[in-house]
């Protein structure tokens, strides 16, 4: 059984207000120790699995060159991160009124010299995602090994995330953003809250 509620060290508050503010907000040491290492080894022990995320249905995207695996069951860890998103999208809920009650996800790898270009991740409203999250489990980061999200707040000032172990970018989903270069394998669980018409 999932524990259906987020780490207590969360400052909701703060979440909320940068939310508000500017759509988009960061939050640092979002996992103990052990839990984060545990989760990184999931991850890795996985890796064989991962698929080209932009080939979809025999489809290729050109903007967009990293590789993925959507979450199932399997990995017993990574669910336990979608369940603390879910808690707090209650959170969402009861702050901004978003009807959120789904999170997909799935892990993402950026090897060298793969990106994703300028995209939305709910263009012109065609879809379903409310809040985009990306949580950073790469074991090590240098500033110059580049895989920044690169975003655009809601005043349109554009913003330079580097992506530190065990950190977590929450943004609006509408929100103008993209992954620059990585020079280094660089590991996420990118997840979406949604507010689904349908019941899961």
């Amino acid at each position: 059984m999932l524990n259906a509620s987020f780490p207590a060290h969360w400052d909701t508050g703060l979440i909320l207000d940068q939310l508000d503010s500017y759509g988009f907000c960061i939050v640092d040491r979002v996992y103990n120790n052990d839990y984060f290492t545990a989760l990184n080894i999931e991850c890795l022990s996985h890796l064989n699995e991962f698929r080209a995320a932009g080939i979809q249905n025999g489809v290729v995207s050109h903007i967009r060159s990293d590789h993925i695996l959507w979450l199932d069951d399997a990995q017993v860890l990574a669910q336990q991160h979608r369940a603390n998103l879910l808690a707090l999208g209650k959170v969402f809920n009861q702050a901004f009124f978003m009807g959120i009650n789904h999170v997909e996800a799935h892990f993402a790898r950026y090897g060298i010299g793969e990106a994703y270009a300028l995209h939305r991740d709910n263009p012109q409203q065609k879809n379903d995602r409310i809040i985009s999250t990306v949580f950073y489990m790469h074991n090590a980061w240098q500033d110059n090994w580049g895989g920044e999200l690169r975003l655009q707040d809601k005043h349109d000032a554009w913003h330079v995330i580097i992506p530190k172990p065990n950190r977590m970018v929450i943004f609006d989903s509408n929100l103008l953003h993209e992954v620059q270069i990585s020079k280094q394998q660089r590991l996420s669980i990118t997840a979406w809250l949604r507010h689904d018409r349908q019941t899961w």
